[in-house]
């Protein structure tokens, strides 16, 4: 059956007002198992509209508590949909169900995390020289917000910003990727079940007009955007000539650094996990696999013979350990980096190519690939390729690893593999990501906040960081002197 889905304006579900739909490919098996409303510049600027009512007329009305409770039954909701909702979005994007299904109810855990955040969002009460004037700085939500998305993890990344900017107190727009859009309509569906008035929770779907048409608006108050630096860079440009705030998480080249003292064992399970995890198409994918030099060749071998032995398949059963590519562009996109690698030099010790054999002859699959020997300049180093293709480059030492895990533009993400506490320490603070992870990788907590450096972007998602960058600090001076006083004596 191909479901027909809608656009979600002002509390109702309707079609695009033009008719146009795009398909929703599986890309395990080409089959297009929905379509998705394509939305015109009048159904944004209508979605815009009734956020702007919303806001004003309830939503900026509504109690932190009133808040909390819809946000908890959303969480509810998620829990007794996991399963559907996990084999949606693997049939909607190629993740394997195992990763989904986790995703689902981290989902629910971040929704109830912000539902607790609705009424500890607090001011402050600020000291003055002035001995008969109260200051007291309060936190105020923005408004109308947008959300656009990204198709790697949709509703992961929605529930990195969506639970914040409502209990926030802000009516939210979101555009989703048009890569895979269904789950992210199925979450818009339980905030209507859950009971959020109208308004304040609506969804556009399209491709990226529709995206430009929500971040060029002048009539929005704060942009959220999850996706690639150059989309970043063209949204932000947007946002900066109609001085709109923005939240960017951009993409990633994130260093993974073992050295020799490393537990080896654990070390070459995060370098499969931090690369082979989600097919590879992941910001924080560990990319760039730093070894020393007096376990470079161990490694390597170790980690060629294990690749060779990841299980591919129907990403919808739970022996599969890998999914396809998500989409014919980005499958494109990363056969093309293996074949730079190789015109580069490149040492090819595992996968390579398109992935064949029982199963996989409709899917976008491609081997689980490692280059080794690789240069820091090489493109498959430098340049972000979202798939599962791994650089292994080898290093002398402490400083020498510092200096080729910061030469990147991008800063997002990276990990330190040692027993030694003092070379973790060190290791930590020199390099120039947002996230560091020591003797760990891809570990996330919706109390952790999450975000960039450099052309990964700026602001944060997650923990208090992640609410309070959908509040603006409003200042409030209390005269209680009673004294009628000259204005022109005033101190400033």
């Amino acid at each position: 059956m191909v479901e027909e889905y809608q656009l979600y304006i002002d509390g109702k579900w309707r079609n695009a007002s033009d008719g146009a739909t795009m398909p929703a490919i599986n890309p395990y098996n080409q089959e297009v198992h929905a379509h998705v409303p394509v939305a015109t510049a009048g159904d944004v600027q209508d979605a815009i509209q009734s956020a702007r009512g919303a806001f004003a007329k309830v939503w900026s009305k509504t109690t932190p508590g009133a808040r909390a409770k819809l946000l908890n039954k959303v969480a509810d909701l998620l829990d007794a949909d996991a399963d559907r909702m996990a084999l949606l979005e693997t049939t909607d994007n190629g993740k394997v169900i195992r990763e989904t299904h986790n995703q689902m109810g981290y989902a629910a855990r971040i929704f109830r995390y912000y539902a607790a955040w609705a009424d500890k969002v607090q001011g402050d009460v600020v000291p003055l020289d002035q001995r008969d004037t109260l200051d007291i700085a309060i936190r105020v939500p923005y408004g109308v917000v947008v959300c656009v998305t990204a198709w790697n993890s949709p509703v992961a990344i929605l529930t990195n910003t969506l639970p914040a900017a409502l209990a926030a107190g802000n009516c939210v727009i979101i555009k989703p990727s048009e890569h895979a859009s269904t789950t992210t309509i199925e979450v818009v569906k339980m905030c209507e079940r859950a009971g959020f008035p109208a308004g304040v929770v609506q969804i556009v779907t399209g491709a990226a007009e529709v995206g430009r048409m929500l971040t060029g608006s002048k009539d929005i108050d704060k942009i959220s955007f999850t996706g690639s630096p150059g989309v970043g860079r063209m949204i932000a440009a947007a946002a900066g000539a109609n001085l709109k705030p923005l939240t960017l998480e951009l993409g990633g080249k994130s260093p993974n650094i073992v050295f020799d003292d490393a537990d080896f064992d654990r070390a070459l399970i995060g370098a499969l996990a931090g690369i082979f995890g989600a097919t590879g198409q992941t910001c924080i994918a560990g990319s760039r696999l730093l070894v020393q030099c007096g376990i470079y060749d161990r490694m390597v071998e170790g980690l060629a013979a294990r690749a060779r032995q990841i299980r591919m398949g129907d990403p919808r059963l739970a022996e599969t350990e890998m999914g396809t590519a998500a989409n014919e562009p980005q499958f494109n996109k990363i056969l093309s980096f293996i074949d730079a690698a190789k015109g580069d030099g490149a040492r090819l010790v595992a996968g390579g190519r398109r992935a064949d054999g029982a199963g996989l002859e409709k899917g976008y699959f491609i081997e689980p690939t490692i280059f080794a020997d690789v240069r820091n300049d090489m493109k498959v180093a430098a340049e972000e390729i979202f798939g599962p293709v791994l650089s292994i480059i080898r290093f002398d030492d402490e400083e020498q690893a510092v200096q080729i895990a910061n030469d990147t533009p991008y800063g997002l993400a990276s990990g330190v593999w040692s027993e030694n506490i003092s070379r973790c320490l060190r290791m930590m603070h020199a390099i120039n990501s947002g996230v560091v992870w020591v003797n760990t990788y891809r570990v996330a907590a919706p109390q952790g906040p999450f975000g960039g450096m450099k052309d990964s972007g700026f602001g944060r998602v997650r923990g208090e960081a992640g609410i309070l960058e959908f509040t603006q600090t409003k200042n409030i001076f209390i005269d209680f002197s009673g004294d009628k006083r000259d204005p022109f004596s005033m101190k400033f």
